[in-house]
């Protein structure tokens, strides 16, 4: 089914944490690669890394191994039940939450180094705005913001929107509202943000869909296991499908001249074809 010449590469950011940034991530995975994508999840959380609970994986390794150069970005890769291969990050560990923005380049540019090919790399994201969390983002072509119905969280989310344009210049910014109460409830939110972003930004963020409020997504992390495999029928399944086919129906991105991207060599290879 691959229609792309080039792999997709998604950045899923939060303002704040608790929001279920991770949950979007993992789910998404998933229901890309139900659907006939090939699908890699980076978990850039350097100090709490938990994709591989929510996925129900276990990695001997993990992306602390390969900063140290005891293994290759490669030996580290896992692949889930789900067929995802997953890139496991790293959870208890000070020096890794610390990751400055060279440690962040030196992971950027090791993707180009995989040779599987992939259609879609999910990065999720630690919480925040620290530099190893904005250089992923810029190395990223899109950027999905994940949202709740909260205060804070809306504060943190167009905070973390202002930075990424104003301070940074980046673009195909998206908005996930996660835990409404409906979809209409969710393009409300998108709205609401999307009016702030307009007046004071002078820029439009998107929307791509909304996740529903369901009990099932926390008894499938209880299970260890993505809520699509768990609760296939659920209403947040139907959601993250939903939310699935939005990405693959987005166009191709022309990765800016001379950025650090995620397979830039890839992708300048293809292109000399």
């Amino acid at each position: 089914m691959d229609k792309r010449k080039q792999t997709q590469v998604i950045g899923i950011a939060s303002g704040k944490g608790g929001v279920g940034k991770t949950t979007v991530s993992v789910n998404l995975a998933a229901a890309l690669q139900a659907q006939g994508s090939r699908v890699m999840l980076f978990d850039a959380d350097m100090g709490l890394a938990n994709a591989q609970i929510s996925m129900g994986v276990r990695c001997p390794f993990n992306l602390s191994d390969f900063l140290s150069g005891d293994k290759t970005l490669k030996e580290i890769i896992v692949t889930t039940r789900q067929g995802v291969k997953l890139v496991p990050g790293s959870s208890g560990r000070q020096d890794m939450a610390a990751l400055d923005e060279l440690g962040a380049a030196r992971i950027v540019q090791a993707f180009s180094s995989l040779e599987d090919p992939i259609d879609v790399l999910i990065v999720d994201m630690a919480a925040g705005i620290a530099p190893s969390v904005i250089t992923f983002l810029a190395a990223c072509e899109r950027r999905f913001v994940v949202v709740k119905d909260d205060p804070s969280s809306i504060a943190d989310a167009y905070g973390t929107i202002k930075i990424m344009i104003q301070d940074h210049a980046l673009d195909e910014i998206y908005l996930i509202p996660n835990g409404v109460g409906s979809a209409q409830e969710g393009y409300q939110l998108f709205e609401r943000i999307n009016n702030v972003c307009a007046r004071f930004l002078n820029r439009s963020v998107r929307y791509l869909g909304s996740i529903v409020n369901d009990e099932m997504i926390l008894q499938a992390h209880k299970k260890y296991m993505p809520v699509l495999e768990f609760a296939p029928t659920s209403a947040s399944s139907r959601d993250f499908r939903l939310l699935a086919k939005s990405v693959l129906d987005l166009p191709n991105v022309e990765p800016p001249s001379g950025g650090l991207q995620f397979f830039m060599e890839r992708r300048l290879a293809q292109a000399s074809v």
